[in-house]
């Protein structure tokens, strides 16, 4: 019955789901109308505004792109591939197959959310190789465990907070991830996820009669290369093992210091600096590293050409008033105890139009960090809020969806159906655990 309840809303998004970045041109043209028809701004001032700030969050924007980097080039590493092979021996059935991928999702992607994504669906492709199970819900419960990638370690808008220099500093200071990513309220919700998550999927498995199935051998991995011979010294270097090690152990005993000895903390840019010198030890070759970065970056166009215009709208709704009469609206409908929950809600319809986790908290920080100070609400509970919004809806919108699909050789239509149920128990989840706890 949900699958069938589910058809006409994938038709329809199927049909009228524009590419993210036109998502992107359409909220610039609604946030500058929205200044000139709120805030009585003239077109040439919305311009400036838009322009002065257009280029605000490149050193953002970097660290947003090697989290996808990283986390790709370590979950294409052949020891964490050799691991999911083994891994994927431990399912017996169809069943167990779907409980067996969820977790590892959702594991993965509570680690790094470009770990997740690959290694879900890398994991999911492991399976059907050996599991005659439905292959779109076994991609689908792979993308599920995507939904807690922004209440982890590598979530955007926590780690954003937690890092000095951040753009809302002045505002709120450095707010610790001890009061975000590892308080009381987002543990619980991240466990309940993770009981819940997979039981609703496996009972989401179709019978035979109605599964779709691929054979084994349309899922097998090329074969591995032959190992090169050198007819140059820069051939010599590019495949050596210990100009990797000299550099990658290092940067690991660097972090263990960092961590240990020196009192450093959990930000975007020591997550980052983790898994790639884990990436780089791990793929033992400079040039084994390399493959994996050029399939890596593919993924990360849309964030190289959407965020400077995120910049731009974040420029306009600061310098236009129009952050400050929406702050003030979500000061009328909220208290301090419900705005968390709101925040949560916007953000989970924001994410539909600015499918980012840190494109989405460059246009609401404006917006919820003013609310929060004047309703005298926990700012940090706030920011996840939005955080959890974002993950949320991304069940909806397939944005972060292509690397999976592309991996798994199937279309956002194909596993659509599937993502509308998770959304819903999710939300429902996540807005209690914000709420109650």
């Amino acid at each position: 019955m949900l699958l069938r309840i589910s058809r006409p809303a994938v038709k329809l998004v199927e049909r009228y789901l524009p590419d993210p970045y036109i998502f992107v041109l359409l909220l610039t043209i609604i946030a500058a109308l929205a200044a000139m028809g709120f805030e009585q701004q003239s077109p040439l001032a919305v311009m400036r505004y838009w322009g002065d700030g257009f280029w605000g969050l490149l050193s953002f924007s970097m660290q947003m792109l090697m989290v996808l980097v990283s986390g790709f080039m370590l979950a294409s590493s052949p020891p964490v591939k050799r691991l999911l092979d083994a891994l994927a021996g431990l399912a017996h059935s169809a069943g167990g197959a779907i409980v067996l991928v969820t977790l590892v999702s959702l594991a993965a992607s509570w680690i790094n959310w470009g770990f997740g994504l690959v290694i879900g669906a890398l994991f999911a492709k492991a399976l059907a190789r050996r599991i005659r199970v439905d292959y779109r819900l076994l991609i689908a419960s792979a993308y599920s465990g995507f939904v807690v990638w922004h209440g982890g370690l590598a979530g955007s808008i926590p780690l954003t907070i937690a890092t000095p220099g951040h753009f809302s500093e002045a505002q709120i200071g450095i707010i610790p991830t001890s009061q975000t990513i590892f308080s009381a309220y987002n543990l619980i919700i991240v466990i309940a996820l993770f009981v819940i998550m997979p039981l609703v999927n496996r009972w989401m498995l179709p019978s035979d009669g109605e599964s779709i199935f691929v054979r084994a051998e349309q899922l097998a991995e090329p074969e591995e290369a032959e190992a090169p011979t050198h007819t140059r010294p820069a051939d010599r270097l590019e495949n050596s093992t210990l100009l990797s090690w000299f550099v990658g152990v290092p940067g690991l005993l660097y972090l263990v210091h960092d961590f240990g000895f020196a009192g450093g903390g959990l930000n975007l840019n020591s997550v980052n600096f983790l898994f790639l010198m884990l990436a780089i030890v791990l793929h033992r070759t400079p040039r084994s590293l390399l493959t994996s970065l050029n399939e890596a970056i593919k993924g990360g166009a849309g964030i190289v050409i959407q965020f400077p215009f995120y910049a731009g709208i974040m420029g306009i709704m600061m310098q236009s008033g129009l952050a400050q009469s929406l702050s003030e609206w979500f000061v009328t409908i909220a208290n301090a105890d419900t705005l968390p929950f709101w925040s949560f809600i916007s953000a989970g319809v924001v994410n539909l139009f600015v499918p980012s986790g840190g494109g989405q908290w460059a246009v609401q920080a404006p917006v919820m960090l003013p609310a929060a100070q004047a309703l005298g609400a926990d700012v940090s509970r706030v920011a996840m809020g939005v955080a959890w919004g974002d993950a949320w809806t991304n069940l909806l919108q397939p944005f972060w969806a292509l690397p999976v699909l592309a991996i798994a050789g199937l279309n956002a239509k194909d596993i659509m159906g599937f993502c509308l149920v998770q959304l819903v128990v999710t939300g429902v989840v996540i807005g209690l655990g914000l709420t109650l706890l």
